[in-house]
């Protein structure tokens, strides 16, 4: 008789406990091991080259941790976007759900906290609120809602009746907005960005304080105050202590956007650097008009002893390799940097291309031809992509589009919280929210026939410091031809303050009330309603009112009917956008409009050494959105009109001076159309001096 023996189990292979790391290249998993097991290691910066596969190494980093024993409740994931978060949650936790098998206790793991830091810094403020003398039922002020707060009381102030002109208040918010975020003194923002306003220091120094107490009476914040108020939690050493050892890890994505304000919360959370990773692109730092500086990137291993750890991800997965040479070309003359090299194992015949045409008229024809041309050959239209540095320089391309009747959608428009529509139906939930948001109530005041600024502005001082807003609001005296719809909204109030529906029904029963003053207000109220009904869909996705309307202030969606949206009725459409809010994309073909001096760098940015090295890092940017194919167009000349002294005519231009003759060979030059291959001509020397004298003299 036989006997068959199985084999011992510890005589079985044991398989790869990494075996999750195995399609990272040795860069990338250098990176993502970083430490080993045990206590957090220090501080790690990975320099990810456009394209070389950052979201994929930051997900594996926290994934790797939780594997080796991390909790993910105690992992900090920090964004710039709630998109970015919960892309890099989902793959973590599908990398973490691999590992599982065979690991019982991974199963399930979660990442608590991943999100933006505006967003993380408001769940923060809600959790602490009591202990900082914060009212934790705060509402969050959008920009709009701010820029009006801070215009009333600009008002209050009389500043506005002044015999000089007082800064409007969108200016105003800016200033305060860098005032907070890069940390510098008001004097200083305003010698570096707004030398006009100089005189005024004094007056806005007493108007921001105004808008502070402001704030703080109607228990409402900013979108700085998330980072601020978070930051001086950060500077009390008991705070800073027991929120750091909340987090074992720390991780940072995009780094190179971060401001002051920001770097200065990611040092108080771990003043020694165990446990931070930061993952970014000092040549893809293209953000200093929102406070953020390229420096913080720079500096931050020194910030550390000792150092941290620099890993260089320079293998590119998106474009091709005579694209990468190019864009390495215009970055290696980068006044500083991170020394680095994109390549890639896509080789290809085809080098960029750029593009000389007699204007910008040619410039949009030429345009259009080639969209067409590649779209024949088996690109679609949403393959491609059309940058610019400034809206405005698509102007005349979006009529000569609309004129062929090609669809197109242009990014870098309004917003989805900027839309009237949008803002009257979540101001009416703010204000129940909180009833001393007097911006949200003046607002939603105004919503009824008969209902003008001065009443509303009457009823708002009535119900200041009242209890019971429902009950006050039935005391209130409006105008005759007000009153059906006073009392609808009493029915609304009643039902919404005394919470007597349900979430998100609340949103629905604001849906029913503001679909006939939508109707009364705007001629177009069948397409706008489609954003209420949009509104109510993501109302539905969210556990509380309070969640909703933070998360939506923070992270809006785009807008559908204020701005040029997807066209309903094409599959198939072109894409433009600024160069800013291509950032993070990739597309086949990319063709950058304007590359001449004035335009890339821009006139308005070639004030110091770090404006023109950021347009420098804009043009890379750009160029590196390409995968397969790159045209760089350069017009000959630009017509200019009400010119002062001079009339209408054109300006002749010159090619950016970042891309210098000595990187020709490089490209492929083109010019077009095709019969034109002879250089414009060049103006008359006299004629040249002439119009740059003028120009000077403007300003003088």
């Amino acid at each position: 008789m036989q006997t068959v023996v199985d084999s011992p189990l510890e005589a079985r292979p044991d398989p790869d406990p990494h075996a999750y790391l195995a399609r990272l290249n040795p860069e990338q998993r250098c990176a993502v091991e970083h430490g080993g097991v045990g206590e957090p290691a220090g501080p790690l910066l990975v320099i990810a080259g456009a394209g070389s596969g950052k979201t994929n190494v930051l997900a594996h980093r926290v994934a790797h941790l939780v594997a080796e024993g991390a909790d993910p409740g105690s992992i900090l994931l920090l964004t710039f976007s709630r998109r970015a978060a919960e892309e890099m949650s989902r793959r973590a936790e599908r990398i973490v759900r691999q590992v599982a098998v065979g690991r019982p206790h991974l199963a399930g793991a979660k990442l608590a906290w991943a999100g933006t830091f505006h967003s993380v810094g408001a769940r923060l403020l809600r959790d602490y609120a009591p202990r900082i003398g914060l009212n934790p039922a705060f509402t969050i002020h959008d920009r709009e809602d701010s820029a009006d707060l801070l215009n009333l009381a600009r008002h209050e102030l009389a500043l506005a009746d002044t015999a000089k002109r007082f800064p409007r208040k969108h200016t105003c918010l800016a200033i305060y907005s860098a005032v907070v975020n890069t940390l510098a003194p008001l004097g200083e923002v305003l010698q570096k960005r707004y030398p006009w306003c100089l005189d005024w220091e004094d007056d806005l120094k007493r108007l921001f304080r105004a808008y502070v107490e402001a704030k703080q009476a109607q228990h409402v914040l900013d979108y700085d105050d998330l980072l601020l108020y978070w930051a001086q939690m950060a500077a009390e050493p008991a705070l800073a202590q027991e929120i750091g050892a909340h987090f074992s890890h720390v991780l940072v994505d995009e780094y190179q956007d971060t401001n002051a304000l920001q770097a200065s919360i990611v040092r108080a959370l771990k003043p020694d650097g165990r446990g931070v990773t930061v993952v970014g692109d000092d040549a893809q730092s293209i953000y200093a008009f929102r406070g953020a500086t390229v420096k913080n990137i720079l500096d931050f291993p020194a910030q550390f002893t000792p150092p941290a750890r620099i890993v260089t991800l320079e293998r590119n997965y998106r474009s091709t390799q005579p694209i990468l040479a190019a864009a390495n070309g215009v970055i290696a003359r980068a006044a500083e940097g991170y020394g680095k090299s994109l390549w890639s194992e896509r080789e290809s015949a085809e080098r960029p291309q750029l593009v000389s045409v007699r204007d910008e008229t040619d410039q949009a024809a030429f345009v259009v031809e080639d969209v067409l041309a590649r779209r024949e050959a088996g690109i679609a239209l949403k393959q491609q992509a059309v940058l610019f540095r400034a809206s405005q320089h698509s102007a005349t391309l979006e009529i000569e589009l609309t004129r062929r009747n090609i669809p197109f959608v242009k990014f870098g428009g309004l917003k989805f919280l900027d839309a009237a529509h949008v803002k009257d139906a979540l101001a009416v939930l703010r204000w129940i929210e909180n009833p001393r948001d007097r911006v949200a109530g003046f607002r939603v005041l105004q919503l009824m026939p008969g209902v003008g600024p001065k009443t509303a502005a009457q009823v708002l001082d009535l119900l200041a410091g009242v209890q019971d807003v429902a009950m006050a609001l039935r005391e209130v005296r409006v105008p005759p031809a007000a009153a059906q719809a006073w009392q609808d909204f009493l029915a609304l109030v009643d039902a919404l303050y005394n919470r007597e529906l349900p979430w998100p029904t609340e949103f629905e029963a604001i849906e029913t009330w503001y679909a006939p003053h939508l109707e009364r207000l705007h001629g177009d109220a069948e397409v706008r309603q489609g954003d209420i009904v949009q509104l109510a869909q993501i109302a539905r996705t969210y556990p509380s009112r309070q969640r909703f309307l933070t998360e939506l202030t923070l992270d809006p969606p785009d807008a559908t009917s204020d701005e040029a949206g997807v066209p309903l009725r094409d599959e198939d459409y072109l894409i433009l956008s600024t160069i800013h809010s291509a950032k993070g994309q990739e597309w086949s073909a990319v063709t950058l409009l304007n590359a001449v001096d004035g335009c890339i760098p821009s006139d308005l940015a070639t004030g110091s050494p770090q404006e023109i090295e950021e347009e420098r890092r804009l043009l890379y940017v750009a160029m590196t959105r390409a995968k397969d194919h790159l045209q760089i167009v350069v017009p000959q000349r630009f017509y200019i009109t009400q010119q002062q002294g001079y009339g209408d005519r054109h300006v002749y231009a010159g090619r950016t001076r970042f891309i210098p003759p000595g990187m020709a060979e490089l490209f492929e030059t083109r010019v077009w159309p095709e019969a034109a291959a002879q250089p414009a001509a060049s103006p008359p020397p006299t004629e040249f001096v002439e119009l740059l004298s003028k120009m000077k003299a403007m300003w003088k």
